[in-house]
């Protein structure tokens, strides 16, 4: 427990939000789902993501992700994740790294690119969707 209040203490030193520091303890939506294997995103930072959908009838029923990368990527991920379910294709689609940053409360600035590869990864992730499901 002391180690984890710990690590709590210390995220919210660098500018993590309350969520982002709960999706990131708690591994939001973290898991595969067996759908539609995505491609692998890897961002500049050489963190990667997959995001998976579960889609019926052109909406995100369920969304689960993987990621190689730090507590930004995987609070980014959970966000992202939480914020297409019930979303159509399109709906996804339009979704911002700044979305992201916002429903997360905050972020720490230099953290920022996980937001984007959150983003790019749900990107590809419905493109490779659509790619199957045509």
């Amino acid at each position: 427990m002391a180690e984890n209040e710990s690590l709590v203490r210390m995220l919210k030193i660098a500018g993590y939000s309350e969520k982002a520091i709960d999706y990131y303890l708690k591994k939001v939506n973290v898991g595969v789902i067996e759908e539609v294997s995505p491609e692998s995103f890897t961002g500049l930072c050489g963190d990667s993501m997959q995001i998976f959908l579960k889609v019926e009838n052109g909406v995100i029923k369920d969304a689960k992700f993987q990621a190689i990368g730090c507590a930004g990527a995987f609070a980014s991920g959970s966000a992202v994740t939480e914020m297409v379910k019930g979303k159509t294709l399109e709906e996804a689609e339009k979704i911002t790294e700044e979305d992201v940053v916002n429903a997360l409360g905050s972020l720490p600035k230099p953290k920022f690119h996980c937001a984007r590869l959150a983003v790019d990864a749900l990107k590809k992730s419905l493109e490779k969707y659509r790619q199957v499901r045509n």
